[in-house]
């Protein structure tokens, strides 16, 4: 992406034809990570300019903000809107353009996320002016140390929430209540007609993560970040699926990589397992899912005639034909000069990085993309996880 502004709708390439055969359903869902999330944005730019339209987007955290822009712009208007953001979220700092070098580019890398803990991130929080403890108890101020109102000015300029929550793409977003510990999603088509009308305080719910930002109140109810319980939206998804699905999880957090060797990659290290981890349980207990159900769809296929008809049987059918799901992970990597803040560094060279990255890591699946297309083609469930840059791993239910 480049360092100006966005280009005018007339200005882009006409987008080709997708490259993969597209189900009923195409959902993208994006996680948590703070200053990570311009690697959705970038994920977000190649699927647009492939012609793979999303119908569904899910976030939480950072994830819930992309995903917000996405579902409340048209689809001329969402690259546009998406660079607005981000190139305001990283004008804090100047733009510098650093040599490849990895001891500099560390060097830089700390230095703007200390700047972030000290004076904020433009367009998203701000330092409050006392801190915490000389705040009266029970005020914002008193159990957060940043004020978050710079996000509801951004999201009304990025966001139509009047096409977000009546236009063609379904939102869900999760975050968390304070005082029950439950999960919540709010859902612009929400089962069962428990759908909710989404504006700003549910978005800027999924990502106050304490104690940095205060929590959001909706409803007489206080919530904070929904990373706290779960930062993936998947198992949300799977579980109100209703027609065959391809889903682009895209993973700001790797499950694997090294073992540390100081300090600072223990606090990296402990970041990536704790944020991954229920992205992994998820699909994990999906595949074990989808097998059950398969041996449960063959045995119902056995049974005589009028075993077949009895409400029993037909109530347990209707349970197991929620249609075939294909799970791409599109997974970030750090770089080697990246730390444990990185999800908290917002400089101007290291956004566009990720957004680089972002669009990089889509080419690399549809290289692939032969193995995926055949199994929407057949009807079949599979995840797709791209574990390293040459290599897709296929994990078939």
């Amino acid at each position: 992406m480049a360092d100006s502004e966005p280009e005018s709708p007339s200005s882009r390439p006409r987008r080709r034809t997708a490259p993969l055969p597209l189900p009923q359903q195409v959902a993208l869902l994006l996680q948590g990570g703070g200053a990570l999330g311009s690697f959705q944005a970038g994920v977000y730019d190649r699927l647009d300019g492939l012609g793979i339209d999303v119908t569904w987007v899910a976030g939480i955290s950072i994830g819930a903000v992309n995903a917000a822009i996405i579902a409340g712009n048209p689809p001329h208007r969402r690259l546009s809107r998406l660079k607005k953001f981000w190139l305001t979220v990283s004008g804090g700092m100047p733009n510098v353009i650093l040599p490849e070098i990895d001891h500099i580019r560390e060097f830089a890398h700390l230095m703007a996320a200390g700047t972030v803990a000290g004076f904020g991130v433009p367009g998203m929080f701000r330092p409050r002016l006392w801190p915490a403890p000389l705040m009266p108890e029970g005020t914002p101020g008193a159990i957060s140390f940043y004020d978050s109102a710079p996000l509801k000015d951004m999201l009304d300029a990025c966001v139509d929430w009047d096409l977000l929550n009546d236009g063609p793409v379904r939102l869900s977003v999760g975050a968390v209540d304070v005082e029950s510990g439950n999960f919540a999603y709010w859902d612009t088509r929400g089962p069962g007609g428990n759908s909710t009308r989404i504006d700003a305080r549910h978005i800027m719910a999924s990502g106050a993560l304490p104690p940095g930002l205060p929590p959001v109140e909706i409803d007489g109810r206080w919530y904070w970040d929904g990373g706290i319980v779960s930062n993936t939206p998947l198992a949300h998804v799977l579980d109100h699926q209703t027609d065959d699905m391809l889903v682009f999880q895209v993973d700001l957090f790797p499950a694997a990589g090294p073992m540390p060797r100081q300090i600072t990659d223990v606090y990296s290290r402990t970041k990536d397992i704790q944020y991954s981890s229920r992205t992994r349980q998820v699909t994990d207990q999906y595949l074990r899912l989808r097998r059950e159900h398969g041996a449960m769809r063959a045995l119902l296929d056995k049974l005589p005639p009028e075993l077949q008809n009895d409400p029993d049987a037909r109530r347990l059918r209707d349970m197991l034909d929620c249609g075939s799901v294909n799970i791409v992970h599109l997974i970030y990597r750090s770089r080697n000069w990246e730390s444990g803040a990185r999800d908290f560094e917002f400089s101007r060279p290291t956004m566009l990085d990720h957004w680089s990255q972002g669009r990089e890591a889509v080419e690399e699946v549809m290289h692939k993309g032969d193995l995926i297309a055949r199994n929407i083609m057949d009807g079949k469930s599979a995840t797709f996880d791209l574990d390293a840059p040459d290599h897709l791993k296929e994990k078939k239910a």
